[in-house]
Parts: structure tokens; C-alpha cells; sequence
């Protein structure tokens, strides 16, 4: 019989495809997946405990207030294998620089921590930023006994701002965003502000404009 063997990568969508649940051998109880105001009433009215399964640095950036039980699916790898210290240095040149995204793997605690803070018969609304860990998490909890769990469909980052109330340096929607990214969005707000000024300049002031270009260098 084959054996699955997983090979570390930052990634977790790629460990998400690879992971994906299959049938399962016994009947359990159906994950449910619900949007941003379902999930408020799971947790307002029928007493769905949160379980925030994003890493470290997502939830410090911002998660919901209140009761909110923080495990990561994927923690920190600070591996020192030839391996991993290339892997770890492609990384970060790249969705690390670009992203903000911490070089991770699977945690093999998962399941186990959870345990030792919330009991199998819990209610669980299993939360991420993007939707993907989440669903992977309710696969790996499922498997090991907890029968009611729901997702919030695409993650935190699908919510209404408003939607609960949050902790954190950001919104709970934007607690994916940093990086590269978040300056590469200013940089191109500037230079489109830039861009119209220069327009109106041209069509309002031509004259002025003319002379202004007369003045440039040529080569």
C-alpha cells in the first residue's frame, strides 16, 4: 500500500488540496458552512463557540473579541535542515516579502490542543482568514469526534465590517493583508493621484502646461 508522505511546504492551500477529506468509514455529523450572518447567530443564539485556527501573526493582527479559542492548523517552521533552510529562504523572498506570510507547516498538535480546551460534544464555528484552514481543520475535528461543527464560507475576510466585534492593530478583514502588498496599494494610490492632477493641469492650464514641457531637458 502506498503511503501518503508530506513534504513541508509554507503553503496551506497546497497542503489543503493535498489533505482533502475523503468519504469517511463512518457516519458523523455534517459540517455545516455558513456566511457572516449566519455565523453571528450560531454564536449569539445557539451558543457556537469560535475557533480561530489561523497562525500566530494573522490573529495578533486582528480576531473576534470575546471568547475566541486560538489554535493554528500550520505553526512556525524553524526547522534547521538543509531542506527546510532553503525552502524557508525561497519563501521569504517571495510570498514572505510580498504577503507577510510566515513560513509554516502542519501543526501535530492540532487536534490535541483543541481537546484540551474545548470538549468533543462543543458547538464549533471554525474560523480563518481565507476559508481554506478552516474547512481543513473541521475535517481533521470531525475524524476525531466532534459532530457539530460549522465554517464560515470564505473566511474573515468575506465579513461585513461590523459583523463581530474585534481585538487587534486592523480589521478582521484585512488581518491577511500586509507586506509588499499593503505598500504596493498606497504607492498606486499616490500615483494615480498624481496621474489626475497632472490631467487636470493639462486640460485646464494648457498654456502653462506647454511652457512647463518646453522647459524639460531634451536629449
Amino acid at each position: 500500500m502506498a503511503v501518503l508522505e508530506f513534504s513541508v511546504t509554507s503553503t496551506p492551500r497546497f497542503w489543503f488540496l493535498q489533505h482533502r477529506k475523503r468519504a469517511p468509514a463512518a457516519v458523523r455529523g455534517e459540517v455545516r458552512y455558513v456566511n457572516g450572518d449566519e455565523a453571528k447567530k450560531l454564536v449569539s443564539e445557539e451558543g457556537f463557540k469560535i475557533l480561530d485556527v489561523r497562525d500566530r501573526i494573522q490573529y495578533e493582527r486582528a480576531h473576534v473579541a470575546g471568547p475566541c479559542y486560538h489554535v493554528p492548523l500550520f505553526i512556525e517552521n524553524k526547522d534547521n535542515d538543509i531542506g527546510t533552510i532553503i525552502k524557508r529562504q525561497v519563501h521569504n523572498n517571495f510570498a514572505g516579502l510580498f504577503f507577510g506570510l510566515a513560513f509554516t507547516k502542519p501543526n501535530p498538535d492540532f487536534v490535541q490542543s483543541v481537546k484540551k480546551q474545548l470538549p468533543e460534544d462543543s458547538k464549533l464555528l471554525v474560523v480563518c482568514q481565507e476559508g481554506l484552514r478552516s474547512a481543513g481543520a473541521a475535517d481533521k475535528l470531525d475524524e476525531a469526534g466532534y459532530d457539530n461543527i460549522a465554517c464560515l464560507t470564505s473566511g474573515l475576510q468575506s465579513l461585513t465590517p461590523g459583523t463581530f466585534e474585534s481585538v487587534g492593530s486592523t480589521e478582521l478583514q484585512n488581518a491577511g493583508k500586509a507586506g509588499l502588498v499593503t505598500i504596493q496599494g498606497k504607492i498606486s494610490a499616490v500615483l494615480g493621484t498624481v496621474l489626475i492632477c497632472a490631467f487636470l493641469f493639462i486640460t485646464f492650464f494648457p498654456e502653462q502646461a506647454e511652457k512647463l514641457l518646453q522647459m524639460s531637458p531634451t536629449s
